[in-house]
């Protein structure tokens, strides 16, 4: 029988699925348990709200521990998304279970603002600058989140102190990457640079919308001087933090210019569209937390993307639909979605960017338009 591993994120599909690609067999624990998510685990157990203290962190263990019995003699825990400002919470899973990815420390070090900024100045990394007191101009700041994660947690900085559990970020010009790679606690192996997006709305206008990678001989949409620059100095925080397994270095770029914004020490967004390789992800990361760095294989020809379809009107309940193949995080029939919220992902292939943002595009508004006339007449197939 093929192994087992036990996944706890918010959404957990993409994990998932990519431990399927890996040969190994999932036990998974999210937020959502959407159609397919249920369809790939092999046992699930719901989560609830966010994973901190209290009740819901004593929910969150006992839902970890009860996948691992359940799977008898697990690989370990892989960790999602949700667990980045909870490091206390990710201790007590490592001692009950073997944590493959970022040990609690790694993501203290990584996700605490004021920490990770003076270990940008010390490395000589640009960074922008942090603060949790009152801006005098606030219009050169945003207010975050400690580790938050999708966007959805920042806001353009109100005038005083920023909340508990908040601290503010100045604002730096550019356009969004992300440098994905894998790494052995030491060195790092560069997957890819994907370029994000917003779906912003009035009250969340950086809410994280997609990502696309290139193919393999399209130019990146970075210069080769850059991306060099970047890895190396992504190369010396892993050094100095230990950081194991796939992860993901934020940063925005304008010319020449560039600032880190942040390290996601997990399996990311864009996991759907980097596990295209001959060595699956999974596998990969699997195999650099117990120290041995894999060959990851040839970049895929086509590029790739993916975007998150947010539903542009409430679905209570959702229809029964056939759903495309290139469609994932399904949400089950009779389900509850609520405008604005997630509705499902979208994913699409192309022999260059362009080609496959366009193919997004497309898909995700016919989706939108059979999800419409569905509710309109609900009596008529799709």
């Amino acid at each position: 029988m093929t192994e087992a591993i036990v996944i706890a994120a918010q959404a957990g599909r993409a994990l998932a699925e990519a431990a399927r690609r890996a040969g190994l067999r999932p036990y998974v624990a999210d937020l959502f348990g959407d159609a397919d998510t249920l369809a790939l685990a092999e046992a699930y157990r719901p989560l609830s709200g966010r994973f901190g203290s209290g009740p819901a962190a004593e929910a969150t263990l006992a839902a970890v521990d009860g996948l691992a019995a359940a799977a008898g003699s697990p690989v370990g825990v892989v960790l999602g998304s949700g667990f980045e400002d909870v490091p206390g919470l990710v201790a007590r899973i490592a001692e009950r279970h073997r944590l493959i990815g970022a040990a609690a420390g790694t993501v203290a070090a990584l996700k605490d603002p004021h920490g990770f900024a003076a270990l940008c100045g010390r490395l000589g990394i640009p960074h922008p600058s942090v603060a949790t007191d009152a801006p005098t101009d606030p219009g050169r700041w945003l207010l975050k989140r400690v580790g938050g994660s999708g966007g959805n947690h920042i806001r353009p900085a109100p005038r005083g102190t920023a909340p508990q559990g908040y601290y503010y970020q100045a604002r730096v010009p550019g356009r969004p990457h992300a440098l994905n790679f894998l790494a052995d606690g030491l060195r790092i192996e560069v997957l890819a640079v994907t370029e994000q997006w917003c779906a912003p709305t009035p009250m969340l206008p950086y809410r994280y919308a997609g990502a696309v990678v290139g193919g393999a001989s399209e130019a990146s949409s970075l210069p080769a001087a850059t991306w060099t620059v970047i890895s190396d100095f992504i190369e010396r925080i892993v050094a100095a933090t230990g950081l194991r397994g796939l992860g993901s270095a934020d940063f925005l770029v304008d010319g020449s210019d560039w600032w880190l914004t942040e390290i996601n020490p997990r399996p990311g967004a864009t996991l759907d569209i980097l596990d295209r390789r001959t060595t699956p992800l999974l596998a990969a990361h699997v195999a650099a937390c117990l120290g041995c760095m894999p060959a990851l294989g040839a970049q895929p020809a086509d590029a790739a993307a993916a975007q998150i379809c947010y539903a542009d009107r409430e679905h209570a309940p959702v229809p029964d639909l056939p759903w495309p193949d290139h469609v994932r995080d399904r949400p089950r029939p009779g389900s509850v979605v609520r405008r604005d919220a997630p509705l499902c992902t979208v994913l699409a292939e192309g022999a260059d960017r362009q080609a496959a943002l366009a193919r997004l595009e497309t898909r995700t508004a016919r989706l939108l338009a059979v999800l419409a006339a569905k509710k309109t007449h609900p009596e008529e197939a799709p």
